[in-house]
């Protein structure tokens, strides 16, 4: 076996998020030295794990929620997630040492205007409201002491008012212009949100002399962005 070869089980492997946070993600990679191969910008491409020019790194590409899921249980090593995914699932194995400063928005509580016009939410005590963060829903609107009953969507979370399914939203927010081409108007905002690094605390352990290197790189690149 060459010198530079690593077996893929002994591999460090970095899950990224799809999507908007991925475009911001890759120039902070390239910067710190790492270049997935060709195929990775390949639309046509089948394949979902993929090497780098560093020989121990490979890179694996899924939704944003499932980033979280493939650190925590240890499938990869270090990913890249955003905080609403970490405060939605918090997961005890793990570890967000730094925050990139990428992927800024955030998650907002919205209903369509007709209805913000003659709605106190100071008299809630019960709502309803569909999202795909149904922990943190509950969540903020129990620290006012107020029930939510969420219906959980993974996706087209404007349409429902629209649809008639429940009249309010919790969802992300970036530029708010999907909100407003559905006729919503964000009433309360529930946190602000960027793009973390994450690790695997047992993995950190482990594998500590590997990716406290990375993460210095990654912290060194974010500040100077």
């Amino acid at each position: 076996m060459p010198a530079t070869a690593t077996p893929a089980n002994d591999k460090l492997v970095l899950a990224l998020p799809q999507g908007r946070i991925l475009k911001e993600v890759l120039p902070l990679l390239a910067r710190t030295g790492i270049e997935p191969e060709p195929a990775f910008g390949d639309p046509a491409a089948r394949q979902l794990r993929f090497a780098t020019n560093v020989p121990d790194l490979d890179i694996v590409r899924t939704r944003s929620f499932d980033v979280a899921t493939y650190v925590a249980f240890g499938a990869a090593h270090i990913g890249i997630a955003g905080n609403d995914v970490l405060m939605e699932f918090d997961y005890d194995e793990i570890y967000a040492p730094l925050d990139l400063g990428i992927g800024k928005c955030h998650i907002a509580v919205a209903a369509p205007a007709e209805l913000v016009g003659r709605d106190d939410p100071s008299r809630w005590s019960h709502v309803v409201v569909a999202t795909k963060y149904p922990r943190i829903t509950r969540r903020h609107f129990a620290a006012r002491g107020v029930q939510a009953e969420c219906i959980k969507l993974s996706g087209g979370i404007e349409l429902a008012p629209a649809l008639g399914l429940c009249p309010r939203i919790v969802d992300l927010v970036s530029t708010g212009a999907t909100m407003r081409a559905n006729g919503l108007v964000e009433i309360e905002r529930i946190a602000d949100i960027t793009s973390r690094l994450i690790v695997n605390r047992a993995a950190f352990k482990t594998r500590h002399a590997r990716i406290a290197p990375w993460i210095g790189r990654l912290e060194e690149v974010a500040r100077a962005a």
